[in-house]
């Protein structure tokens, strides 16, 4: 590589100094140790970085070709399996939360807002409450976001309430209500046919855990293990979802976990909950 010859303020040289492709292996590990290394979140950033994701994620999924026949022959695929399975239950509990008003409007509203509300606050309660994990857990939520595309693109599959005779209640145009982007007036702005994997379940799943894992309070924990569960009746009551779509968005969530598990080296809970400052690369000697 060469020498580099260091000199001092009097002019006088000292001994060449070799560069080693051990240094230069240094160098490069400590660029991969800054990056894997839980640093402070900058405010703007996060809220620039969530919007282009999100916005990026709904362009794609929107993107995927409308398989119409595809995705009603896997919806039939789905049903037979589950009934295969003996867990084919949706329809019953379709018509029996719909014959409900009161619980049926509500559980629209519910499908339509805590999706998004209650990730974003536990995104912001992240941020504010444990800085040192931010990073990790939202890195978890946007591979699992990311890796159900290719759900999307692969396996289409249309829901419930629009499979061909299959006698589903669609809760949203029967009682007037906004509860799905893919019914009424708002069907056209979203891919009715991406139903596998369920991200409903997928994010609810990430909010329950984060908040159990960090919070102490006995009922908080109680109340985060209860809203997956939740989400799970509420998907499949309104027709949007089979259980085995829950279950596609328990695997892109496990996906999310193993890579921050191989990046950071631990899931983000057992992380430093404060980051002080910027740490030093191992490899770089402390002044005396």
């Amino acid at each position: 590589m060469g020498e580099r010859t260091v000199t001092t303020l009097e002019g006088r040289g000292t001994a060449p100094h070799p560069v080693t492709e051990e240094a230069e292996g240094r160098a490069g590990q400590s660029l991969v140790h800054r990056l894997r290394t839980p640093r402070r979140p900058r405010f703007w950033f996060e809220i620039l970085l969530i919007a282009v994701s999100y916005w990026t994620y709904s362009l794609i999924r929107n993107a995927v070709p409308e398989q119409k026949a595809e995705a009603l022959g896997n919806a039939d695929l789905v049903w037979r399996l589950e009934h295969s399975l003996g867990i084919g239950v949706e329809r019953s509990v379709n018509h029996a939360a719909n014959a409900v008003t009161w619980l049926i409007v509500g559980m629209n509203y519910y499908y339509a807002t805590l999706h998004f509300v209650v990730t974003l606050g536990v995104l912001v309660w992240l941020y504010r409450r444990h800085p040192g994990r931010y990073a990790a857990a939202r890195l978890a939520l946007f591979a699992a976001t990311g890796v159900a595309l290719v759900g999307y693109y692969f396996f289409p599959l249309a829901p419930p309430r629009l499979m061909t005779g299959g006698r589903f209640v669609d809760t949203v145009l029967a009682h007037h209500t906004w509860g799905s982007m893919a019914s009424g007036d708002l069907k056209h702005m979203s891919n009715q046919y991406a139903a596998m994997p369920s991200m409903h379940i997928g994010w609810s799943l990430w909010c329950g855990l984060t908040v159990f894992a960090l919070v102490k309070l006995p009922w908080v924990r109680i109340l985060a293990l209860l809203y997956p569960l939740g989400t799970l009746t509420v998907i499949v009551a309104t027709a949007n979802h089979f259980w085995l779509d829950a279950v596609g968005g328990a695997v892109c969530l496990a996906f999310g976990f193993t890579v921050v598990r191989l990046w950071y080296g631990a899931l983000p809970y057992a992380l430093p909950r404060r980051v002080t400052g910027r740490s030093r690369p191992a490899w770089v000697p402390a002044k005396p």
